[in-house]
């Protein structure tokens, strides 16, 4: 994550607040966060309200990055501005979706990975669980 920011050196660069709306279930959550954002370089001060769910960023930073980094914990993190979020949108919609498959790349599920794997013992285990009602 580090080499995701980069400050310009030449120019006078303000620090900027970057608020943010993130689901926030528990105050473990809000530690978490917390967490997430102080570890961002250039980032003076993360302040979270857990009632409004809310959280405020200021320091020199991108404020797309910090988004990232934030759903990278809570995907359903957004900008506080309706009206940043629809060019954040924008920005995803070019990108191609890396859930639909690439052609060539036949890579065995994980769960099929597992199955061929397991014992006998953890097979009977298996077969005698999904059998019982």
């Amino acid at each position: 994550m580090a080499d995701m920011q980069l400050v310009v050196a030449s120019k006078r660069v303000e620090p900027q607040y970057v608020e943010m709306m993130v689901p926030l279930y528990s105050y473990g959550c809000e530690r978490k966060v917390k967490k997430t954002l102080s570890h961002l370089k250039g980032i003076y001060s993360v302040t979270v309200e857990y009632d409004q769910q809310k959280v405020t960023v200021w320091g020199i930073c991108n404020k797309y990055d910090v988004l990232s980094t934030m759903r990278s914990k809570r995907k359903e993190a957004r900008f506080w501005k309706p009206e940043a979020n629809v060019e954040m949108e924008d920005d995803e919609e070019e990108e191609p979706s890396p859930s639909l498959p690439r052609k060539g790349f036949n890579k065995p599920s994980l769960a099929l990975m597992k199955a061929r794997s397991l014992s006998w013992k953890a097979w009977k285990k298996v077969f005698a669980r999904s059998h019982s009602f």
